[in-house]
């Protein structure tokens, strides 16, 4: 086999239509964009949304919602994520920090302490927020929840 008996694999291609070349291709007069308006002239293009003069359904549908713009986005931690990690470490205080770096919450977030789960161990953990639920159940088992500044 040599480069030029390669040939694409059968019924893969299709050769274009030629339109607007004489009225005895048969597409031949309007190359079939029909009679005149602006769709049938060279050039055309229609704006983003456009339907043909009807109304476009994101003026047709009313605005609503609202984005608060000064909210506080906090990724969630359990107080069971938190018993886990500090068994696998081995150790006693926890901080946004290690809670990052050991991939509970994202870079860069705020972390908030949530109740959900058991927590045995006596903890000091250091985080943006807490829950009630949380700090409860951190001060149940002997340990201190301090918000960070």
């Amino acid at each position: 086999m040599n480069l030029h008996d390669l040939k694409p694999a059968k019924g893969s291609t299709n050769n274009t239509k030629r339109l607007g070349r004489g009225q005895g291709s048969g597409k031949g007069g309007t190359a079939t964009r029909g009679t005149k308006g602006a769709q049938a002239r060279a050039g055309y293009s229609h704006k983003i949304g456009f339907e043909g003069g009807q109304m476009p359904i994101q003026r047709r549908l009313p605005k609503f919602g609202f984005k608060n713009p000064t909210r506080v986005e906090y990724c969630p931690v359990n107080v069971a994520a938190l018993q886990q990690l500090a068994e696998q470490l081995g150790i006693n205080a926890l901080t946004s920090e290690i809670i990052i770096e050991n991939g509970l919450a994202s870079n860069n977030s705020l972390v908030k302490v949530l109740g959900k789960g058991e927590l045995t161990a006596k903890l000091e953990v250091t985080a943006d927020a807490f829950s009630k639920s949380a700090i409860a159940k951190i001060e149940a088992a002997g340990g201190k929840a301090t918000i960070e500044e």
